[in-house]
């Protein structure tokens, strides 16, 4: 009995001593949070989704507080909540919050399943990483879209699916948040946050084979081969070329379309825009040859009229004297 009596004392003095210990240490070495990194999560959406660049809603607060410290919210947005939360965190952390441009996701692809013949089968697990690190795909094509969609089961907020007619992923701009998901799951680095434009108008190169002429375009028929017609047209130097393929800065592009005009592979494409490009080609054609008809038809006329001999004109009898 006194055995057992002396080691409850003696472990409950164990544990008295040890609580006591983690006291004074705990509050030695506390890490004291900022409160106002509460408040900021607090509107903050709660999506986790990572697309401001930081490990989900917690750290993008604890962000906002230290930049707030060294005085400006520069570079920070929240692409879930927008300007409407990016507002209100500012007013918390009494700053004022910097405006950005909407982006959108963007597939840079359009080999589809007519575009771009399959010249393989693959028998494996059906995920574009998977399939990536196993080579090119089911077509000629080693840097297009490989159709089994990662970029759709890493969406969050249902913005895109693949198109079954085409195989290719397709962005609800409606839904699209510009989280970056979608962007950080393709393997090929396929899909792109771009700026959605003025009047939600963009322009874009869809395609990202950086092949050689020839072999694009055996491998897809809306290949970009690189002839730099586009670099030539572009009157505002967004276009450049790089590793084979056309790019378009969306910083700097004005949605003119005239690169569409001149592209003879027609892998360049645009959103939103009133009347498609085939349309406005059709209509300038029109205006052109209609511009030519009443030049040529007034051309005829001046040669008819410089032509024709001139009138007769019959000298007129003089009057005779009255007597």
């Amino acid at each position: 009995m006194n055995v057992i009596l002396t080691a409850v004392i003696v472990l409950g003095a164990v544990g008295l001593i040890a609580a006591v210990v983690l006291f004074f240490v705990s509050k030695k070495f506390a890490v004291k949070e900022d409160p106002r990194i509460a408040l900021v999560n607090e509107v903050l959406p709660g999506a986790n989704c990572g697309g401001c660049g930081f490990p989900g809603c917690g750290g993008m607060a604890s962000a906002c507080v230290k930049a707030a410290d060294q005085g400006s919210l520069e570079g920070l947005n929240c692409p879930v909540g927008g300007a409407a939360v990016m507002g209100k965190v500012a007013s918390i952390l009494g700053m004022e919050a910097t405006a950005s441009d909407p982006k959108v996701a963007v597939v840079r692809c359009n080999g589809s399943c007519e575009n771009r013949p399959r010249i393989a089968e693959y028998d494996g697990l059906k995920t574009c990483r998977a399939v990536h690190a196993c080579g090119a795909g089911e077509t000629g094509c080693g840097n297009g879209c490989l159709g089994c969609g990662d970029c759709v089961a890493a969406c969050k907020f249902d913005a895109i699916h693949i198109n079954p007619a085409t195989g290719i992923p397709e962005v609800d701009e409606e839904k699209c948040v510009a989280c970056g998901a979608c962007v950080k799951a393709c393997p090929r680095a396929i899909i792109e946050l771009r700026l959605k434009g003025k009047n939600n108008r963009r322009v874009w190169v869809g395609c990202v084979n950086q092949d050689k002429g020839p072999a694009a375009m055996k491998a897809c028929k809306v290949s970009c081969i690189a002839c730099g017609k586009c670099v030539k047209e572009c009157k505002f130097d967004a276009i450049s070329l790089t590793g084979n393929v056309s790019y378009i800065d969306d910083e700097k592009c004005k949605a003119c379309r005239a690169c569409m005009k001149v592209c003879p592979r027609e892998c360049i494409y645009d959103a939103n825009f009133p009347k498609s490009i085939k349309e406005v080609m059709a209509a300038e054609a029109e205006r052109k040859a209609a511009a030519e008809a009443k030049a040529k038809a007034a051309a005829e006329a001046k040669a008819q009229a410089e032509s024709a001999p001139a009138p007769k004109v019959s000298p007129t009898q003089p009057k005779e004297k009255e007597e």
